[in-house]
């Protein structure tokens, strides 16, 4: 079986598909992203068939940081169906927005328990709340600490161009989440889209001394870095530290591996997310 593993992807339930204007207008992260109408929107078989296409053998599909209750429980359910359909391509995390405190920890929990195995991908600023804010983060991480999960978030830099969706998820924030959530032991991190650049801080051993449960995706890096971003990368935090990833669909996963191999690297060569999801090869 093909083991290379699309860390970041996206899928929508019917009701996004079919009544997306509706949802633009009551959803901010939604609305955030897929205001345009030529943001593509994916169904699980379309996953499926992409990942078909570009030899991809297991895919990481992300909620979107929904600030609507209604429609995150509905997407985690989507996303719960389409794990269970397709349980040797698709691992799912559920989406949640931390401001909801417990009510927030009560629907990691029922995910949990039906399988999915993290959190995200959060979107601070969006979703309103403050991600180096301990209280307000607090039920969250008990619930996914209770449970072993992984959480990813929506990072960005502090520089650079401007797009939907960027917004202030910097390195000097994301840092004090990973400070945070460092006290509970069976959370691991991942920060998507390279972290915003926070692996190049890398270089000051005391951010590297604070990267032990953090992983960093690829996802959109046609859009954000040159080729050069995988070497440079792995040099500073290690190559079993980085995700391939699309952010599909957005983009699809043999861009990524283009990118990768014009850095001189193979898929192969990326083991982190077997060992993050205890796949082995």
């Amino acid at each position: 079986m093909n083991r290379i593993t699309d860390f970041h992807t996206h899928i929508f339930p019917p009701c996004l598909r079919e009544d997306r204007a509706r949802w633009v207008e009551r959803d901010a992260t939604f609305g955030e992203l897929y205001a345009d109408p030529r943001a593509q929107s994916a169904s699980a078989e379309d996953l499926i068939a992409a990942m078909d296409e570009d030899g991809v053998g297991r895919a990481v599909v992300m909620g979107m940081g929904w600030t609507e209750p209604s429609l995150a429980r509905e997407a985690n359910d989507y996303l719960i169906e389409s794990q269970r359909r397709y349980p040797e391509r698709i691992s799912a995390f559920c989406s949640v927005n931390p401001a909801w405190g417990e009510a927030a920890a009560k629907e990691i929990d029922r995910c949990a328990r039906a399988g999915l195995i993290g959190v995200g991908e959060l979107h601070p600023d969006t979703q309103g709340f403050d991600l180096g804010d301990e209280r307000i983060l607090r039920p969250m991480l008990e619930a996914a600490n209770e449970h072993g999960m992984i959480i990813t978030t929506h990072s960005s830099e502090p520089v650079g161009h401007a797009y939907p969706g960027k917004g202030r998820t910097t390195p000097d924030t994301l840092l004090r989440f990973i400070e945070t959530a460092q006290s509970y032991e069976s959370v691991r991190i991942v920060c998507a889209h390279w972290g915003g650049g926070l692996p190049f801080y890398a270089l000051m051993p005391e951010v590297r001394e604070s990267l032990s449960k953090v992983w960093f995706d690829t996802a959109a890096t046609p859009f954000l870095y040159t080729p050069e971003v995988f070497a440079v990368a792995a040099n500073l935090i290690g190559i079993d530290k980085i995700l391939p990833a699309s952010d599909f669909p957005l983009l699809r996963f043999r861009r990524i591996r283009q990118q990768a191999e014009q850095a001189g690297s193979k898929m192969d060569d990326f083991t982190g997310a077997g060992q993050l999801l205890g796949i082995t090869r």
